[in-house]
């Protein structure tokens, strides 16, 4: 018995593919992930298991193998669970044997089978749409921030069941819709104002000049005397975000986790101020297994502002020279590059 299905998994700020293989043969039960999963795909197995118990389906007692093509990628976070146990139902007939070819899948299970948010379903969603894809099926937690993308469905789902009686045709699901521009017509809120700095004439011009040209500042001046304070509230003096900036922010946002459940786009223009300890992947981003953004690409068409500049560490500042030259990050790894 074997089944096939797509779903995709984050890279950098971007998206690629993943096919989901399932085989399952008469041998002894054993339920297999390969295709360079890490921790938290492999753990899915658990989940995986319990979900489709809880949601009242048979488990198949058979030895399962999944794998995760392309195998030389590696393949993390938890938004495998629901393909992967789609893909299992599929191969024993209990998902009709419908067209997939053309439909996405994800989201992390939980044990009773409901669904929980997964990261990076916008830059999924532009991937699937680039690659002519029809539909998307995702935690309905994530439908609006999925839904900005026009020319592909967005189907919100909130379980294991519903997924399944979807792709059956027991329910009719409608796709979820949203007019990017409608988010744009929302007022711009700011925790603070550009009217609330009184006096520094002088200060106050020249970031007026940096913010209208996009140029770089540094501010040089006695503890107290309003530093911080004029910094805070430079984003509100630049300009309004354009739907490809506003796409391209929440992108970066929604890779790393911090875009807001009540956000399906980010509106505003963001403003970074790492602490002056920070170490330099975590400023230009990297880390361990798949290279995620840093506050460098977090402050994308924002304000990035290193307070006490000084006390950051050398290799820190040193790492600043290639995108202050260059105006990008480029990552390198063994078997990739992330630009």
């Amino acid at each position: 018995m074997f089944s096939r299905l797509r779903t995709a998994s984050t890279l950098g700020v971007g998206a690629f593919l993943v096919e989901i293989e399932t085989h399952l043969e008469n041998a002894l039960p054993a339920f297999v992930v390969v295709g360079l999963p890490d921790s938290a795909v492999k753990e899915s197995r658990e989940r995986v298991s319990a979900a489709i118990k809880n949601s009242h389906f048979i488990f198949p007692g058979k030895k399962i193998t999944v794998n995760l093509a392309p195998a030389d990628i590696r393949k993390e976070g938890s938004a495998f669970d629901l393909p992967i146990a789609v893909g299992i139902l599929r191969a024993i007939g209990i998902v009709s044997n419908q067209d997939l070819e053309k439909t996405l899948i994800l989201g992390e299970l939980a044990l009773d089978g409901t669904l929980r948010p997964v990261h990076g379903a916008l830059p999924i969603a532009i991937t699937a749409k680039n690659e002519g894809l029809l539909r998307v099926i995702l935690p309905a937690q994530n439908a609006d921030e999925a839904a900005v993308v026009s020319g592909v469905e967005i189907i919100p789902v909130k379980s294991l069941r519903e997924t399944i009686e979807y792709l059956n045709g027991e329910n009719g699901i409608k796709p979820r819709f949203i007019d990017p521009a409608t988010l744009f017509t929302r007022k711009e809120t700011y925790s603070v104002d550009w009217n609330d700095v009184k006096g520094q004439e002088n200060a106050k011009r020249a970031l007026e000049v940096a913010a209208a040209g996009g140029h770089n500042a540094i501010m040089v001046g006695a503890p107290g005397s309003g530093k911080t304070m004029i910094a805070k509230r430079l984003p509100t003096i630049l300009p309004p975000l354009t739907l490809d900036e506003a796409l391209e922010t929440t992108k970066i946002h929604s890779v790393v986790g911090l875009l807001p459940e009540s956000e399906a786009l980010i509106t505003v223009r963001p403003f970074r101020a790492p602490h002056h300890t920070i170490s330099d992947a975590a400023l230009v981003g990297g880390g361990v297994g798949v290279a995620r953004p840093g506050e460098i690409s977090l402050a994308h068409h924002g304000v990035l502002f290193m307070d006490e500049l000084p006390e950051f560490a050398r290799n820190v500042l040193e790492v600043l020279r290639q995108p202050l030259e260059d105006r990008h990050v480029t990552i390198s790894r063994t078997k990739y590059m992330i630009l």
